[in-house]
């Protein structure tokens, strides 16, 4: 096998990076840092929003970047990036940026923020018009991360022989967010793999195959990944109440709603209910983990890796 069919195999299973990582007190957050290096996390993610529900927000690129520069052994996962909100010639400079001073580390997840439209709004966008604007900012994006010069003129945007460089090399892999049959559609015509979430392994396997079915030809080395919340304590009713407590501060609905697709308890039963998206063709987890502390969080989710075999 080569290394590159090796890589296209192997699980990687990561961590969110909160805001006791990227805020505070600088010897904690190089403490829980050089946490998630020991811990057995493979990756680091970050989220992206400008203003979600109650104002909650950060930005991902940003986040991404000081992520990057205090785990240098680790890959940062963007999950997922509100790309229809920013102007696609910006986003390419910023992601060219990035990879001069982590090549090779960072995951681009795209998504079209489709749980708070009035997010959408104050940014000025339509958000009956956010999956047109993803995917021309998409298509115009991989353009411009070619190095090439790159003109676009759509509904959206208009721009003639935009050019960046230098050109990222090797280019950061897009995947693709999203649980809609046009989010499916859009990572077989752009991405390089999907993002799943709150699905069935069942789902997930449905979903891998049409996407890999639809996008044929495209010479795409399709890797696959799930963002999944989890409760983690010795306490499996601890762990969903706390769970549960804090979904419902983020997304302002039930918790009902996500129950079966966000385990509780300790850190093997939650490695047991991610194997069977792993048999189905998932290679990235995007690990949401709540526990008692930040430190405590990192541990569970090396622990979950150590479980998986990754």
């Amino acid at each position: 096998m080569t290394s590159q069919a090796a890589d296209a195999k192997a699980i990687s299973v990561g961590a969110l990076a909160d805001p006791e990582m990227l805020g505070g007190d600088a010897g904690r957050r190089r403490a829980l840092f050089e946490r998630a290096r020991t811990s057995g996390v493979q990756h680091l993610f970050v989220a992206d929003h400008v203003s979600f529900h109650t104002g909650f927000g950060m930005d991902g690129l940003i986040q991404a970047a000081t992520a990057a520069a205090l785990a240098p052994e680790l890959r940062i996962h963007l999950g997922v990036y509100l790309l229809a909100l920013r102007h696609p010639v910006l986003v390419a400079r910023q992601l060219s940026t990035l990879c001069e001073s982590a090549p090779g580390r960072i995951v681009l997840g795209v998504g079209v923020g489709g749980e708070d439209r009035h997010e959408i709004e104050i940014c000025g966008v339509d958000p009956r018009t956010r999956g047109r604007r993803t995917d021309a900012c998409l298509e115009a994006l991989r353009g411009l991360l070619s190095g090439e010069p790159t003109s676009a003129d759509n509904e959206f945007f208009a721009f003639e022989e935009a050019w960046i460089r230098p050109a990222p090399d090797p280019t950061p892999p897009i995947v693709i967010g999203g649980r809609s049959d046009a989010a499916v559609r859009r990572a077989a015509r752009h991405g390089d793999g999907w993002l799943g979430v709150w699905c069935s392994p069942r789902r997930f396997e449905a979903v891998r195959e049409q996407i890999e079915a639809e996008g044929q030809g495209r010479g795409v080395a399709w890797r696959h990944g799930l963002q999944v919340w989890v409760g983690v304590d010795a306490d499996a009713e601890r762990a969903r109440q706390r769970l549960a407590r804090r979904m419902e501060g983020v997304y302002q609905t039930p918790f009902e709603r996500f129950e079966k697709y966000s385990p509780a308890g300790s850190p093997r039963r939650i490695a047991e209910f991610l194997a069977a998206y792993a048999e189905v063709g998932c290679r990235d987890f995007n690990v949401m983990a709540v526990a008692e502390s930040s430190e405590a969080a990192l541990d569970a989710v090396g622990e979950i890796a150590a479980e998986l075999g990754s």
